[in-house]
């Protein structure tokens, strides 16, 4: 039961995405900078064919390819990791991880590149633009390396 839930999990994490995607994409104009009441946050519609703040971005259909099976089978190493895994927090980490990857793994494979539209920008210095996939992929990461390096519960 406990693997179904977390298969909502991811496919829900992939569903808000999506669809956060399909938002920017009907509601924002490319390159365009659109200011929100959000502190730090705004909005900026770009693609990107590479990976993680662009880097390898505009290298070609062939680094897109690669990337995508990259990204496909570190997902589905991911997914065996989930099922191996005991600890139910570490198989939430692992979650969001999953979800992100297979959000960015459908917009890839919609068109060959990655929509990003949430701009962070910090005393009018430009940092990121990325996505909610991109968020979870995030969170995922810093909640695996607390609970593998930080905290260890006494079961472990």
């Amino acid at each position: 039961m406990f693997k179904i839930k977390v298969v909502i999990f991811i496919v829900f994490l992939v569903f808000l995405d999506l669809y956060s995607k399909h938002i920017a994409l009907n509601n924002l104009e490319y390159g365009n900078l659109n200011e929100t009441f959000f502190p730090l946050v705004n909005f900026l519609l770009i693609y990107n064919s590479g990976i993680a703040f662009g880097i390898f971005d505009d290298k070609g259909i062939y680094a897109s390819y690669f990337l995508l099976v990259i990204t496909l089978l570190i997902s589905i190493y991911l997914i065996w990791l989930i099922y191996n895994e005991e600890n139910f927090k570490k198989k939430i980490a692992l979650s969001f991880v999953t979800g992100g990857a297979f959000g960015n793994i459908l917009d890839r494979l919609n068109d060959g590149k990655v929509t990003d539209f949430l701009h962070l920008e910090i005393m009018n210095f430009s940092f990121f633009v990325f996505n909610l996939a991109d968020l979870f992929i995030t969170i995922g990461a810093i909640l695996i390396i607390y609970f593998e390096i930080i905290y260890k519960p006494k079961n472990d």
